[in-house]
């Protein structure tokens, strides 16, 4: 049960997280000259990630839009010195024809003059309509790309039909108007009784 607005998402996005090293020399504040701020050089890799431009993959006849974003930012040992060291946390969301080792590739490429560690990569899922029609048939829905990880990519590591299917907008979610409708709660459970009947 993932949230897809009450119909049927398929396949899932593969993640992978990783932090881009951007490199200073420490010194006092007062004689910042004596130092390289890697906070401030760290805008480098910020502007790359604002200027990049995310990859539409078409699966199926599903577009997987991908992307690619700075989710923290940390530098600094304390009040009054420079920073030697800045850490820009990516998260990559990669369409489910990639492999793991391709997207790590595809990110290390982005950032090739910084040290990059990556620190969770997990493949998605290809939607393999051919394999989910009696279930896709049962809930009336037509298919849309699943735009997120989910479940659905452990399954289909077993060689397990799967597709995402649940109350709830995807598109609110981890937003602060995140909500159920009840009306979705009604439908996915009549619609899942009927076809498990």
């Amino acid at each position: 049960m993932e949230p897809s607005d009450a119909g049927v998402e398929a396949g899932c996005q593969g993640i992978l997280t990783a932090d881009i090293v951007v490199k200073g020399a420490r010194a006092h504040t007062a004689r910042a000259w004596q130092g390289s701020n890697a906070a401030h050089k760290a805008g480098h890799v910020l502007a790359r990630l604002d200027a990049h431009v995310p990859e539409r993959v078409l699966i199926d006849g599903l577009e997987y839009r991908e992307g690619l974003s700075a989710v923290a930012v940390r530098a600094g040992v304390a009040g009054n010195v420079v920073p030697d060291e800045c850490v820009v946390t990516v998260d990559c969301r990669f369409a489910p024809s990639r492999s793991a080792e391709e997207a790590e590739a595809y990110v290390r490429g982005l950032f090739p003059e910084y040290e990059v560690r990556v620190t969770e990569v997990v493949g998605g899922a290809l939607p393999h309509l051919d394999r989910i029609g009696s279930l896709r048939t049962a809930l009336g829905a037509e298919p849309r790309a699943k735009l997120g990880w989910t479940d659905v990519a452990r399954f289909a590591a077993l060689g397990v039909p799967a597709l995402n299917y649940g109350p709830g907008d995807p598109s609110l979610a981890h937003t602060a108007g995140e909500y159920v409708p009840v009306a979705h709660l009604r439908r996915c459970e009549a619609r899942l009784r009927a076809w498990l009947r």
